[in-house]
């Protein structure tokens, strides 16, 4: 799979990313606007446009965003889903997730905005190139590895359905059991609550019967 990221961008052009999302921002309501300000202050701050990596613990980006870690979480995720940011290896113990940042999807969504930065700057991130990944991050992430269980064959339905969803509030869900009512671990309890919240219905109609949610 190609997919344009920062890696891609000359120095003038990482700074033509970042006015154009700023500009795309400004023009969107104020909780849009305060989403794209700590996306770009993350950026600035620790972003290695080199390896198209974001490393950074959620405690660090909660001091950098003078938010708790909780709305971090939330943002992050909200991130994934537009497909902005994507996983490249999930977090482990001690260690911070590694994200990427999808150059691609940012200017498609924020391209309404590109002539406000005057013809130069536009021209420069249209040529912006799409490079190749390493098909095995790709690999890691698409596909659930959830065995051929009941839950497994729901799992890999939600992957196929909405990647960027899976990967936020799915990916980490592990069955307790699978006999009866769906008792799935989450890995917090702000996950475990986030998912019953917003997904229960979803859940249970692939289920065909109760999901509990537990951390």
């Amino acid at each position: 799979m190609t997919r344009a990221n920062g890696a891609a961008l000359s120095a003038a052009k990482k700074y033509d990313l970042l006015t154009a999302l700023g500009a795309w921002g400004l023009s969107q309501n104020r909780t849009v606007q305060r989403q794209v300000l700590r996306l770009i202050c993350l950026i600035t701050a620790h972003y290695n446009w080199q390896e198209d990596r974001l490393s950074v613990s959620q405690a660090v980006i909660a001091k950098l965003w003078s938010v708790d870690v909780r709305t971090v979480k939330r943002e992050l995720a909200a991130f994934r889903e537009k497909g902005w940011l994507y996983e490249k290896r999930r977090s482990l113990r001690g260690q911070a997730a590694w994200l990427g940042l999808n150059l691609e999807r940012i200017l498609a969504d924020t391209e309404e905005s590109r002539e406000a930065l005057g013809t130069s700057a536009a021209q420069r991130l249209s040529k912006a190139a799409p490079v190749k990944e390493p098909a095995v991050e790709e690999k890691i992430i698409a596909f659930p590895q959830a065995g051929d269980s009941r839950w497994g064959r729901i799992a890999r339905r939600l992957a196929a359905q909405d990647r960027a969803l899976w990967q936020a509030w799915f990916a980490g869900l592990t069955p307790v059991c699978e006999e009866g009512d769906l008792i799935l671990r989450a890995p917090s309890g702000f996950h475990a609550s986030y998912v019953q919240t917003h997904y229960l219905r979803r859940l249970e109609q692939l289920w065909g019967g109760p999901v509990r949610l537990q951390a």
